[in-house]
């Protein structure tokens, strides 16, 4: 995109913010997402013109936009830094300077779709591919006088702006105690995931080492059985510490790993009244849920 052709660009229009989709690199991108019409709006442009629309404000590593396109004559679509573009509405008699990402040119019909790579807010912008016709305009000047303005057929763009719908997921504290520490195994059955990648984060606080794990629930129950050893089971998982007595740790877990047990016990022998304190927050769908992905065939 010429940026030099901005002689319009007092003229722009900046809207409200859009809601966006959040599709950063996360666990979350394979889960469905549905796009709402929301508002729109017909500009009409003229040849060369620059007009701005909507500023997106995504959050912190990015997120997606979509809107629906149709010009009677071809527009090029790009997207652009809002702080570049304020900069340039401040002082527009100097030369624009835009930095431009998913550069789509010739588009009269179209879906158009950008990723914004960071929380930095952007600006869509349109630009009309005509040329400006100032020899016609010279000769129809001269004929019709210096104050007449000549019809020039405008570009009518409409542009359908759409609203993002795709699971939301908050943190929840799902487990926060101070308990006796035994011999016997201390056992929480935790959480049962909802969505691939979900989230686990333990927090420990002992006055002696401690091994700590997350294991699927039938194997932390056969741990606590005496049915299969706890060196057999800890093989069995990638989520596991030993010797903890302050710690933070995270883990992650898909659907299919099943319902999750917290399984707490001491590394060494003792004696006396010992407590331990345990937390754990996982990340939870609170909203649109139903948009998940759903669980593989077993």
């Amino acid at each position: 995109m010429d940026p030099a052709n901005t002689s319009n660009m007092r003229n722009f229009s900046i809207f409200a913010t859009l809601l966006f989709c959040a599709f950063a690199a996360n666990s979350y991108a394979q889960d469905r997402t549905i796009w709402i019409a929301a508002d729109s709006e017909t500009i009409p442009l003229e040849p060369a013109s620059l007009h701005a629309g909507r500023v997106y404000h995504p959050a912190v590593g990015g997120g997606g936009m979509h809107v629906q396109i149709d010009s009677r004559y071809p527009v090029t679509v790009a997207m652009a830094w809002a702080d570049e573009w304020n900069a340039a509405m401040q002082h527009p008699e100097g030369a624009a300077n835009f930095s431009f990402l998913c550069l789509k040119e010739r588009v009269t019909s179209a879906i158009y779709e950008c990723h914004l790579p960071s929380e930095r807010p952007m600006i869509i912008t349109f630009r009309d591919e005509r040329r400006p016709e100032r020899p016609v305009l010279a000769t129809v000047g001269a004929v019709l006088g210096p104050g007449a303005r000549p019809f020039i057929s405008p570009n009518d763009l409409h542009i359908q702006y759409y609203n993002c719908l795709q699971p939301e997921f908050h943190w929840r504290r799902i487990l926060d105690e101070k308990y006796q520490i035994t011999p016997v195994p201390k056992v929480y059955s935790l959480m049962t995931p909802d969505h691939d990648g979900q989230e686990l984060s333990v927090k420990i606080k002992s006055p002696i080492p401690l091994t700590v794990a997350l294991l699927p629930s039938h194997l932390a129950d056969q741990v606590y059985d005496k049915t299969v050893t706890l060196t057999n089971a800890l093989d069995q998982t990638g989520c596991k510490e030993r010797g903890v007595q302050s710690m933070n740790f995270n883990c992650t877990f898909n659907v299919a790993n099943g319902t999750q047990t917290l399984l707490i016990l001491p590394d060494i022998d003792f004696s006396g009244h010992k407590k331990a304190t345990v937390e754990a927050n996982t990340v939870e769908c609170v909203e649109h849920c139903e948009l998940l992905s759903p669980p593989p065939n077993p």
